[in-house]
C-alpha cells in the first residue's frame, strides 16, 4: 500500500470534468483506489463518489493505492491532482 498528502490545486475543485478525468485515468489501474478527504474515504476510480465528496480548492487530500500496480498509479494520481486535472 502506498499514499500521498496533496492539496487540491484546481480552481474548481473535483467537480464533473476533473472528478470524470481522474476516474477514467484510474480505471485502467487494478489496485483499489481511495481519496481520504474530510474523515471519509470515497472510490477514486468512481465518478459518483469522487463528486458526492464535494473536494474543494485548496483542500488536504489523501490518496491511498494498494494492489499490484499501486506504484504506477499513485504515480498518476499526483501527476493528475499536480498538474490542476487539465484545467
Amino acid at each position: 500500500m502506498v499514499s500521498k498528502q496533496l492539496t487540491l490545486q484546481n480552481a474548481q475543485g473535483f467537480h464533473m470534468r476533473p472528478a470524470s478525468i481522474f476516474a477514467t485515468a484510474m480505471g485502467k489501474y487494478e489496485c483499489d483506489i481511495t481519496i481520504r478527504f474530510d474523515g471519509n474515504n470515497y472510490n477514486g476510480k468512481s465518478l459518483l463518489n469522487i463528486i458526492a465528496a464535494c473536494i474543494k480548492c485548496g483542500s488536504e487530500i489523501l490518496i491511498t493505492c494498494d494492489g499490484a500496480d499501486e506504484n504506477e498509479a499513485l504515480a498518476e494520481a499526483v501527476q493528475l491532482v499536480e498538474s490542476g486535472l487539465g484545467e
